[in-house]
């Protein structure tokens, strides 16, 4: 037995020891793995992974900071930023993200939210940042995705803040609209981020530096579906700064209604320093339906409307503007003495010149006319005489000496500057050299000549305030968000016209007859106690053929002339330039100047006008000649 054992020893004992040796390597080599992957995650990876793990647990949330009021000039509200129940989701939160999205589906509606989370992470979204899926929860939804939380991880209810504005489209082309930045912006501008709202039209683009605010933090603890448990530390965002504008809310809704609903524009300005008093478009838009987002199908209904509502005719339209660019024939003619207030041409009903006749609006004709009742009575024949004597070299001068052809200045970035032609201009354009004939057709306004009503708002203002442009502009003051003001906004001239004041003074004399005096083409205009002096203007929208006059009402609608009316009051101490245009309104007596009429009717209501002995003494005096003429009439 002895020496079995000693047999069974020496022979089992290496094999023993072998396997103890294969063992106890084994499990030195998973010890030292082991030792050695606690060494990467706890000494190497310790910073790395804490910022994982609190990136699961914490999130960083960018506060988007609500952009400032905007206000008229008697500082009510026209524009402010409400609260918006948006739903977002945190796809990483999510462990069937397909299921989360179907019940998303079924509890808010819609089946874009799938769409939505693939094209953020087309985007490039960062993990663990949240996507917006909808806004503008109602009541209903909200409740909805509060009671099934569960059943929705990696959705939660967010508030941000939205462009509200209050009056829908009152003023909506000078306002303009917001929308969220895309990709070229983002590229672009690296302050702003997915979801931001940026100004894209009016006065919403131009002031958008003053109008948005800085965004703000929020570091939140979440649990494991991402429901937020509580706030860890938080960094405020900071308001846009607020805006006073120089409109005037009840001046602007009466411009509005006296538009109605018809195509044109209107503009109102203080002749004494440029401020925009109203400014209105139709047809207008909600510039609601941009905040947030439009769909679709708005959109296409506004982009493709035959009507363009998208266009702000104040400042974008181009019209040809008629007679009333028979006061630049006027200043132009006086000022470089081609002709004398006493000068007189006939007007037999036409004037022919080569083999054509070039005809007056009254049929009849005027007779022996001068100056003053030319313009009174918007006499073609005359302004045709002046045309030829001036040149269109000359007119053009005095065009643009005058602000038309040219960019006003207001800080729009959208306006059109028009046309005013000249010899130069058809030898660059066309290669041509001018004609004579062609100068008879810019002497009435007519022709290549296109301008917008801003320009001849402005132009009716350099007239009442005896020559001086002023930079068109609608701000009055920029206010921070704790109520100091940042920066008033004073008047700039823009340049002072070298005319003989009494050039200008006979011009006004005639523009006053124009509305009070016998035969004049705009008593619709007329205001009780108070002077008008205007002009009016009717724009051929198609060429008339040789032969007998079509009648208005005999052509379709978008045949008919524009209607024009530039006017401003009071005579003696102008407070407002307006200009309006309709478009194939007709004759600007009946349809442009009743709109001036409500315009300035509305603002000397909220303004009376400014009376000293002198001025009372000639206004007594033109009420007995305006009684006197309507009864003659």
């Amino acid at each position: 037995m002895a020496r079995a054992n000693r047999w069974y020893g020496s022979t089992a004992s290496p094999r023993f020891e072998l396997r103890l040796k294969l063992v106890a390597t084994f499990m030195f080599v998973a010890l030292a793995g082991i030792g050695a992957r606690l060494y990467y995650l706890q000494i190497v990876s310790t910073k790395q992974l804490s910022e994982l793990a609190d990136r699961n647990r914490i999130r960083t949330l960018r506060v988007a900071a609500p952009r400032g009021l905007v206000f008229d000039r008697h500082h009510r509200v026209l524009v402010d930023t409400r609260p918006s129940f948006d739903a977002v989701m945190v796809p990483e939160d999510s462990t069937n993200l397909t299921a989360t999205i179907k019940n998303l589906e079924r509890y808010l509606g819609g089946d874009h939210f799938a769409d939505k989370v693939a094209e953020a992470e087309d985007e490039g979204r960062p993990a663990f940042e949240p996507i917006t899926v909808k806004e503008r929860l109602d009541w209903g939804q909200i409740v909805a995705l509060e009671t099934h939380q569960l059943e929705l991880p990696g959705v939660s209810l967010e508030v941000t803040p939205r462009r509200h504005y209050l009056y829908g489209s009152l003023a909506a082309h000078l306002l303009g609209y917001v929308g969220e930045v895309n990709r070229q912006d983002l590229a672009k501008l690296p302050d702003y981020h997915v979801g931001d709202e940026i100004g894209r039209f009016g006065l919403e683009r131009g002031l958008e530096n003053s109008l948005r605010g800085a965004a703000g933090g929020r570091q939140i603890e979440v649990d494991a579906v991402g429901r937020r448990l509580r706030v860890l530390g938080e960094v405020p965002e900071q308001p846009g700064r607020n805006v006073i504008l120089t409109i005037d809310f009840d001046v602007q809704q009466a411009a509005e209604q006296a538009l109605g609903s018809r195509t044109g524009a209107v503009v109102a300005l203080d002749p004494n320093n440029g401020e925009i008093i109203a400014m209105a478009s139709h047809p207008s838009f909600d510039p609601n339906s941009f905040s947030g987002g439009i769909n679709l199908a708005t959109w296409r209904s506004l982009s493709a409307s035959p009507d363009h509502p998208l266009e702000d005719r104040a400042i974008q339209g181009v019209y040809p503007p008629g007679s009333t660019f028979k006061l630049v024939d006027s200043i132009a003619a006086l000022q470089e003495k081609a002709i004398t207030p006493t000068t007189v041409f006939n007007c037999p009903g036409g004037l022919w010149y080569g083999n054509r006749e070039y005809r007056c609006w009254r049929k009849e004709g005027h007779g022996d006319v001068a100056l003053h009742r030319a313009i009174v009575q918007s006499c073609d024949v005359y302004f045709y005489e002046v045309g030829l004597r001036l040149g269109v070299d000359r007119l053009a001068y005095w065009a643009d000496q005058l602000g038309l052809g040219r960019h006003s200045g207001v800080p729009l970035g959208e306006e059109k500057v028009g046309l005013i032609p000249s010899s130069a201009w058809k030898r660059k354009r066309f290669g041509e050299r001018w004609y004579p004939a062609e100068t008879l057709s810019v002497a009435i306004g007519q022709g290549y000549v296109g301008v917008t009503p801003l320009q001849m708002a402005q132009l009716a203002a350099e007239i009442a305030n005896g020559g001086i442009r002023y930079q068109p502009h609608f701000v009055r003051q920029i206010i921070g968000a704790d109520g100091r003001v940042l920066e008033n906004v004073k008047p700039v001239v823009e340049a002072r016209l070298k005319v003989d004041p009494n050039v200008l003074a006979m011009i006004r004399d005639a523009m006053a007859d124009v509305v009070n005096g016998a035969g004049g083409t705009a008593h619709r205009a007329q205001l009780e106690h108070i002077t008008v002096c205007g002009k009016t203007g009717t724009a051929q929208v198609v060429k008339e053929a040789q032969g007998d006059r079509v009648k208005e009402e005999n052509l379709p609608e978008r045949y008919r002339d524009h209607g024009w009316f530039v006017a401003f009051a009071p005579k003696e101490q102008p407070q407002i330039a307006v200009a309006c245009v309709i478009e194939h309104g007709g004759h600007g007596g009946s349809s442009a100047a009743p709109v001036v009429h409500d315009v300035m009717a509305k603002f000397f209501e909220l303004y009376p006008p400014k009376v000293t002995p002198a001025a009372a003494k000639l206004q007594e005096a033109l009420d007995s000649d305006r009684d006197d003429n309507q009864r003659s009439d």
